[in-house]
């Protein structure tokens, strides 16, 4: 499997950004976690909690197409240095207002500021694949290692807040995203070389989201996402339930490992069925896969269910992607891929909300139907619209 992977790295420059892109995004599995169970810590509410991630959600999904809009026009240099700065000190007035009890719209407020700054760093590293590699069979191996990236970032990350929350102080898990989103950041906004120039004459053209392809993939997306931001509250949740809170983190992981080892094998592939095959095979498998999790009631058979719905989560995404970088004219590629981000992001702003909601009414085993709920939605809207993500078949 790892073979088609060693020769990604021999072009110049690439290994500087794909690791700064890696510490820069690391933060995206770590600060919903951290804003949900530092919240939780103060006020003892799950719907709380996972009200102020949907705001922190809704409020980068909003801003993520506005933010790929200035990368293009302007360069990702130019842009990321001063959202980086704005979106480390949204984060700490966020653990202020924590501190001090502030009545619950301040966090909200910081929480709105939090998400606006945040920046879809994984789409920036992806266009600089696009624009440093010409051959669709390497670019697709080098999507299908960003999404392994992305799932290694998820496998660590949740477990790496959890441990420092709980074993450290409720304010930890924050304090280390904020050092590595702008460590990563900063040192990935330096290395202009693999930096895709700007193309002014397609500025002309509408959003991405016009095209009926990126916006049945958003749709998509939007329903994923609900499950993935209902799956990190009602786990955490689940765990509490079961009396040993801090296995959040490594439950969590799980369902990250499968979809790394998953995207491992995808990426090692050079596949000869067409790429909306591939998304919708994937989307169905993305549903079957949730079903276990509804039947488990003890934290070593969750861990295993929530491994198993993993495995087809890196798929699906890569294929998304793929597809995206296939629909989008160059000048519009972060705007078209940001508006992935967005989807998802909603998507995980309307499933923390609903999450923890129904969490704190039904418990967190009852609360997994939703989850699941939205699994199938996706499946019924891809396979519904399948014909709008047909898009000329290249090799690999």
């Amino acid at each position: 499997m790892v073979g088609p992977y060693r020769g990604l790295f021999g072009t110049p420059g690439v290994k500087g950004f794909v690791v700064a892109g890696f510490v820069g995004r690391a933060p995206m599995s770590m600060l919903g976690i951290g804003v949900i169970l530092l919240v939780n810590a103060v006020t003892g509410s799950y719907a709380t909690a996972g009200a102020v991630a949907a705001t922190v959600s809704v409020a980068f999904a909003v801003a993520a197409p506005l933010s790929g809009r200035l990368v293009d026009r302007f360069g990702q240099a130019r842009v990321l240095v001063p959202f980086i700065l704005l979106h480390a000190a949204s984060i700490t007035a966020l653990m202020l207002c924590a501190h001090a009890r502030t009545p619950q719209w301040a966090l909200y407020a910081a929480g709105v500021a939090s998400g606006a700054t945040g920046l879809s760093l994984g789409s920036m590293v992806r266009a600089r694949w696009s624009h440093v590699l010409d051959d669709p069979s390497r670019l697709h191996t080098a999507f299908s290692f960003e999404s392994v990236a992305d799932e290694l970032i998820f496998v660590g990350g949740p477990a790496f807040v959890t441990a420092l929350t709980t074993g450290v102080n409720a304010y930890a898990g924050l304090i280390a995203t904020i050092v590595l989103a702008v460590s990563g950041t900063l040192v990935f906004a330096c290395l202009r070389g693999t930096q895709p120039p700007v193309v002014r004459h397609q500025r002309s053209g509408g959003s991405p989201i016009a095209i009926p392809g990126v916006a049945l993939l958003s749709a998509v997306f939007l329903a994923m996402g609900a499950v993935f931001g209902s799956i990190d509250i009602i786990t955490v949740a689940f765990a509490d339930e079961h009396g040993n809170k801090a296995a959040a983190g490594l439950l969590l992981a799980s369902v990250a490992a499968g979809s790394m080892i998953s995207g491992l094998w995808f990426g090692s592939r050079h596949w000869k069925i067409s790429l909306r095959s591939r998304f919708v095979r994937g989307l169905s498998l993305f549903a079957a896969g949730f079903t276990p999790v509804l039947l488990m009631d003890d934290i070593r058979a969750m861990a295993l269910a929530l491994f198993l719905a993993g495995l087809s989560i890196s798929p699906t995404l890569i294929t998304g992607f793929s597809l995206i970088e296939r629909m989008v004219p160059a000048g519009q590629l972060t705007e078209g891929m940001a508006w992935i981000s967005t989807s998802i992001g909603l998507g995980v702003a309307v499933g923390a909300w609903a999450g923890g909601r129904l969490t704190d009414a039904y418990g967190a085993s009852n609360a997994y139907g939703f989850s699941y709920g939205c699994a199938l939605l996706a499946v019924a809207v891809g396979l519904g619209g399948s014909a709008l993500a047909r898009v000329r078949q290249r090799a690999g």
